[in-house]
């Protein structure tokens, strides 16, 4: 199961157990990595969120909250702000929303994903792990109908399924893998994965 030379960048998605489920996934990411990884977590919205301070000590990769028109730089992982749609726009650079909430989210899962199929289309990884809602199905349908790779933590690992199960539902995913597994596969996009997409 090696990605290498396919993904030009990652989204990952996730709500209840999320931190949990990132902190094996996300120091699985060797330096070389080459795609940039964008990633929703559900938080509350009435504070500030703190994951990229947490992750960046988990890292060897840079970690860092996204900015709005920030351009997108390669190797590096972005964590939606607290009570702001994360976008992926032309550039490619990020954009920051504070429109209405989807599925009761603001970070939304669908409103990411969405975005990052518009722009890297086939050249896409999405990733829905752990969580309690149905936010993140219809985005990762897009980036199976763009043509992207898809990935769906087995519900059965996953502390709420409920994410996972709404996922698969709408749409069959590539592959539906344990967390171990999905980190496996991260390990295989290292400086390998060529992007045209990315500066």
């Amino acid at each position: 199961m090696n990605l290498a030379g396919r993904i030009d960048a990652v989204v990952i998605g996730a709500s209840a157990g999320g931190i949990e489920a990132l902190s094996v996934l996300l120091p699985a990411l060797s330096r070389g990595l080459r795609p940039p990884v964008f990633i929703v977590l559900h938080l509350p919205r009435d504070r500030p969120s703190i994951l990229a301070d947490i992750f960046a000590q988990k890292c060897v990769v840079p970690v860092r909250e996204a900015e709005d028109k920030e351009m997108v730089t390669s190797g590096t992982v972005y964590f939606a702000p607290s009570d702001y749609h994360l976008l992926v726009d032309q550039g490619p650079q990020l954009a920051l929303s504070a429109d209405e909430p989807v599925h009761h989210s603001r970070p939304s899962v669908d409103v990411l994903f969405e975005s990052a199929a518009d722009i890297y289309e086939d050249r896409l990884l999405g990733i829905i792990l752990t969580g309690a809602n149905e936010d993140g199905a219809s985005g990762l349908a897009a980036v199976h109908d763009a043509g992207g790779v898809t990935i769906v933590q087995r519900p059965d690992t996953a502390r709420a399924p409920h994410m996972a199960l709404s996922a698969l539902k709408l749409r069959p995913a590539d592959w539906v893998l344990t967390l171990n597994e999905i980190a496996g596969m991260l390990q295989t996009l290292d400086a390998n994965s060529t992007s045209m997409r990315t500066s």
